[in-house]
C-alpha cells in the first residue's frame, strides 16, 4: 500500500464520522506497512472535546506500542488543529500525512505552523495534499448540509 492507499482509509473513516453527525475528519496510523490504528473524529458521540480523530487513533496505537509512537506514519485527512500537532510531537511520530488544508483550524502548514516553533520538541516529516481534492470535497459537502 502507499500513501493515496492509507488516506483512501482514512477518508473511509472521515466518511464513517459524518454518517455520525461528526466533522468529517478520519485517521490511520501505520508502522512498518501494518494499520496500528484508525479512527473518525467523535467529540460530539464521546461528549468528549479531545476526541478528534488523530488523538483517539495515537490513543490507540498507544495501547499497543507504548506511549513513543516512533517510527509510526500518522495519516489524517485534513490538516491537524493545534492540539493533535502538540500530540503528535509528545507522541514522536515519525511521519504526518495530510489531505485537505485546513486554513481557519489547522497548525502545521496553516495558523500557529505549531512545528516550526521552538517549544516543539519532536518535529515529523510533513506531507500534505494526499487525497487533498477528495478531502475538502467531504468536509465542503458535511458544513453545506448543516447551513
Amino acid at each position: 500500500m502507499d500513501d493515496e492507499d492509507y488516506m483512501g482509509l482514512a477518508l473511509e473513516e472521515a466518511r464513517e464520522a459524518s454518517e455520525a453527525g461528526e466533522v468529517p475528519i478520519g485517521c490511520v496510523i501505520v508502522k512498518d506497512g501494518k494499520i496500528i490504528a484508525r479512527a473518525g473524529n467523535a467529540p460530539i458521540t464521546e461528549g468528549d472535546p479531545t476526541s478528534h480523530a488523530e488523538i483517539r487513533a495515537m490513543r490507540m496505537a498507544a495501547r499497543q506500542l507504548g506511549y513513543r509512537l516512533s517510527g509510526c506514519t500518522l495519516y489524517v485527512s485534513v490538516e491537524p488543529c493545534t492540539m493533535c500537532a502538540g500530540a503528535i510531537s509528545q507522541a514522536r511520530i515519525g511521519r504526518l500525512v495530510y489531505g485537505a488544508p485546513n486554513p481557519k483550524f489547522g497548525a502545521v502548514e496553516s495558523g500557529v505552523k505549531f512545528f516550526e516553533t521552538a517549544s516543539c520538541h519532536s518535529r515529523p516529516e510533513v506531507q500534505g495534499g494526499v487525497l487533498g481534492e477528495e478531502a475538502a470535497a467531504l468536509m465542503q459537502a458535511f458544513f453545506k448540509a448543516k447551513r
